[in-house]
């Protein structure tokens, strides 16, 4: 297509055919007998003929696909070269992309493990394999507590989790974990709101994040004034702040002289349990 935004690189207009292939058992390292009725499989094997496999099979059930693949480091690892020409990582990835994208079942979504080294072109690769208007959110999480002291440059300390739907519609939605009752217990009704439990939450944010609006003196229900610290502004513009206190949705503390918090009223529709047909590929 004319004008398309895509990623290139070399070899791209050259697809990696692969035959159809069948999975076999092996009963001596099965434990089928002791459950005949699962549906579990751990296979053994080159991924990409694995996935060819199940796609005759699986193809449109897999509601969750989880990915590790390998993260073009550098490095040499026992079982895998982890330093890869780009274009050569790129043409690995893009055939097993797409066959995990025909697995995936319409209300599926696809979890991808990477970290900096390859991330960008990644995201772009799976914005072309599952639409861009599929994606649901890049996670960053914290892999690493210490600096690397050695590090010339900067210490990477975070990876990636990309995360993309086979239908993003306009009420798509992940399922959640049960609130544990950890969670519940950080939720108190100190003032007896008939609304139900609630837990105060930070009413400033930063201020390079406000508008001009977000910027006065808070006056509470008992005259008290409370001023912004230095970088901070209001959450909500003073109008909707004073909606706000007359709707006892501000918590001034037992004697109305504390720091303003706003009250988040526990949500109990939140509460999500979440089954699943799950694949891991490593």
């Amino acid at each position: 297509m004319a004008n398309k935004l895509e990623l290139t690189w070399y070899g791209k207009d050259k697809p990696i055919v692969v035959e159809p292939r069948i999975l076999i058992e092996n009963t001596a390292l099965s434990n089928c007998a002791d459950d005949p009725d699962t549906e579990n499989m751990l296979i053994h094997g080159d991924n990409l003929l694995a996935l060819k496999a199940l796609e005759s099979k699986y193809a449109g059930q897999v509601k969750c696909i989880y990915i590790d693949p390998p993260y073009n480091t550098g490095s040499a690892f026992e079982h895998y070269d982890d330093n890869l020409e780009h274009s050569q990582w790129l043409n690995l990835m893009r055939p097993r992309l797409e066959i995990l994208r025909a697995l995936l079942s319409e209300e599926g979504t696809i979890w991808i493990s990477i970290d900096d080294d390859e991330q960008a072109y990644l995201r772009v690769l799976c914005d072309e394999v599952f639409g861009r208007t599929n994606y649901i959110e890049t996670i960053v999480w914290q892999r690493a507590y210490s600096p690397v002291n050695l590090k010339k440059t900067i210490s990477r300390s975070h990876d990636y989790i990309l995360v993309y739907a086979k239908r993003m519609t306009k009420d798509y939605r992940l399922n959640k974990l049960p609130r544990t009752s950890e969670a519940n217990d950080r939720y108190k009704n100190p003032d007896n709101d008939p609304r139900g439990v609630w837990k105060a939450t930070d009413s400033t944010a930063q201020a390079g994040h406000g508008t001009p609006s977000q910027f006065y003196v808070l006056k509470a229900p008992n005259g008290k004034e409370h001023h912004l610290t230095p970088g901070r502004c209001w959450v909500y513009t003073e109008e909707v702040m004073n909606r706000m206190i007359a709707d006892n949705r501000v918590w001034f503390g037992p004697d109305g002289n504390n720091v303003p918090a706003l009250k988040k009223i526990f949500d109990r529709s939140s509460r999500w349990n979440c089954t699943t047909n799950y694949l891991a590929v490593y």
